[in-house]
């Protein structure tokens, strides 16, 4: 069954943790040392604060028949603050696909840009999608460690018209 974009509904708020979750502790791995991994997903959430975040946003997730397998979204002020696929489906186009529809809805709202704060693990991914990095954040931090990270961005076209 192929994947398919849906927008983020209130009873996704465990599956996309579930996601996350998987995503930086298995994906992130090849990047992250194991306290850099625990402080950016620790093994506890607050799924209704994690729910809400997802509904502030305009959150879409990608599903492979009924099972949430990835998720994105666009903040108000042009962030794609949120891009995770499950590692089980990695490689596969889901990021692609989700990234996709995201610029696409930033161009319906008139915007020129879309930034991201990319992890190592994402960066290539983001540079092949077309966005650049404005610059390298060796002392982020996370829950009191550091986990670098990158700022990207991404100009869109004007639309023609």
């Amino acid at each position: 069954m192929p994947v398919t974009l849906r927008p983020y509904r209130d009873t996704d708020a465990e599956p996309t943790w579930q996601v996350f979750h998987a995503a930086v502790r298995v994906t992130g791995a090849m990047d992250y040392t194991p306290e850099q991994l625990e402080a950016w997903s620790p093994d506890e959430v607050n799924l209704e604060a994690w729910g809400r975040r997802r509904a502030a946003a305009w959150t879409l997730v990608a599903v492979d028949g009924d099972r949430v397998v990835g998720f994105s979204d666009l903040t108000d002020d042009g962030v794609l603050d949120m891009l995770f696929v499950h590692p089980d489906v990695g490689g596969q186009g889901v990021a692609r696909l989700l990234v996709e529809a995201v610029l696409g809805e930033a161009r319906r709202r008139g915007l020129t840009r879309v930034v991201t704060h990319a992890s190592r693990t994402a960066r290539p991914a983001f540079e092949r999608l077309g966005f650049v990095i404005d610059r390298e954040n060796p002392d982020n931090w996370t829950r009191g460690v550091r986990v670098p990270n990158f700022d990207m961005h991404l100009d869109l076209p004007a639309e023609p018209g």
